[in-house]
């Protein structure tokens, strides 16, 4: 087996094994851009090996999506096929796993058409069910596959060999024992969000260019990190991960943030992101590019405009140390501190499961058919962890973390 295709078995290999913690008999959904077809291919013998009873691949072509945008109907541009939300639907009453491959060879592709059109394009109907399913239905992950396209976007030059050692450093495959050194990684994240639940803050202050945001967090939440488990099965939802997160209170954010990256978004990117928050939700949203595409996705429907998460990550992690920006948010999202519009980390709020999404809303954990993060750190974010009683503990400062 040649270099490269030893380094794709291995990808797929980790992708199976601590991704997915894939089981003996379970079926795999796995979906893809038509560009990923041969890490899709790796992964499918990974998972035969694993004892999968069966593998599903589902692929899309965007240049397939970018002419239902331009042609379709106005009424059929969020047209979910129904047949979509039942194989999501059916993964999880059969107890299936789920591997979703990102790394976009075109990220721009849909960003000279029209913006609300392609806004309004989002399948709402297989988002929810999406959410629904990975929402503790069934064991998931996100991996990326490095492509000519992603390389060109994110280095100038079709170099994928540059970007397979980039996703190589981030995902711990350059690792002598990648397995081994997921599970050190992923100890030393589950410390870290031990850390911040021994100190129950009432809320998180964020200063920065920018930046002047403070987000109540939920008083029955805690701090997750890493390791998820769903339907009795541990796994890692994100490859690479170097974040711990919860689930703030919706109705307790204010004030305005700043984007610190790019965000990839419906075919576009989004620069320069500006929201500001009254009363828990975004009451305005401005941009450099991207403007229009980011405020239809906001109006999707009432819980888009609120928060559903807030992630810390310092300024040392795996993904960060490559100096790159990823274009892509799998990536983006462990190099910086990122909040996320939409869909509230259910599994973080202990009673959350138990109650309907309009009984979750009145108690602050949000709902939404969106779940978008963007990044707002960087080494000149201050952020502060605030007590009930009003003291403020430094978490980050200068990139480092303070706890």
């Amino acid at each position: 087996m040649s270099g490269a295709d030893g380094r794709l078995e291995a990808y797929a290999r980790l992708a199976v094994q601590v991704g997915l913690n894939l089981q003996r008999g379970q079926t795999l959904g796995i979906n893809a851009l038509i560009e990923h077809a041969p890490l899709v291919r790796a992964i499918t013998r990974q998972a035969y090996e694993a004892g999968a009873e069966y593998v599903d691949v589902l692929y899309s072509d965007q240049h397939v999506r970018r002419a239902h945008i331009e042609h379709a109907d106005d009424e059929k541009l969020g047209y979910s096929p129904p047949w979509l939300v039942r194989r999501l639907r059916e993964f999880g009453e059969r107890g299936g796993a789920l591997c979703a491959i990102t790394g976009n060879p075109e990220p721009e592709l849909f960003s000279d058409l029209d913006g609300g059109r392609v806004g309004k394009s989002r399948m709402r109907e297989v988002a929810e069910a999406s959410l629904e399913l990975t929402d503790g239905l069934c064991n998931w992950t996100i991996v990326a596959y490095p492509n000519e396209g992603w390389a060109e976007t994110v280095l100038g030059e079709p170099d994928v060999e540059r970007l397979w050692d980039a996703v190589a450093q981030a995902v711990r495959l350059d690792q002598p024992d990648p397995v081994a050194a997921w599970r050190e990684h992923i100890d030393r994240l589950q410390r870290r969000a031990r850390s911040l639940n021994e100190r129950r803050f009432d809320h998180l202050r964020y200063r920065g260019p920018g930046t002047d945001l403070t987000v109540g967090l939920h008083r029955e939440s805690e701090w997750q990190a890493a390791l998820d488990e769903s339907i009795g099965i541990e796994h890692v939802a994100n490859m690479p991960t170097e974040e711990v997160f919860t689930t703030p209170d919706w109705r307790r954010t204010e004030g305005t943030v700043r984007s610190t990256l790019p965000l990839q978004i419906q075919g576009n990117i989004v620069r320069g992101l500006e929201v500001r928050f009254d009363a828990g939700c975004a009451v305005e949203v401005k941009a450099a590019t991207g403007e229009e595409v980011m405020r239809t996705h906001v109006a999707t429907d009432d819980g888009a405009a609120r928060l559903g998460e807030v992630a810390l990550v310092d300024g040392h992690s795996a993904v960060g140390k490559t100096g790159l920006v990823f274009y892509d948010t799998l990536f983006d999202e462990n190099a910086s501190s990122h909040i996320a519009l939409g869909a509230a980390i259910v599994q973080a709020v202990a009673w959350a499961h138990e109650l309907s999404a309009d009984e979750r809303v009145e108690r602050g954990v949000n709902h939404s058919s969106i779940h978008t993060d963007f990044m707002i750190g960087s080494n000149e974010l201050e952020v502060d962890g605030v007590t009930s009683t009003g003291e403020a503990v430094p978490i980050l400062r200068g990139g480092d973390w303070q706890l």
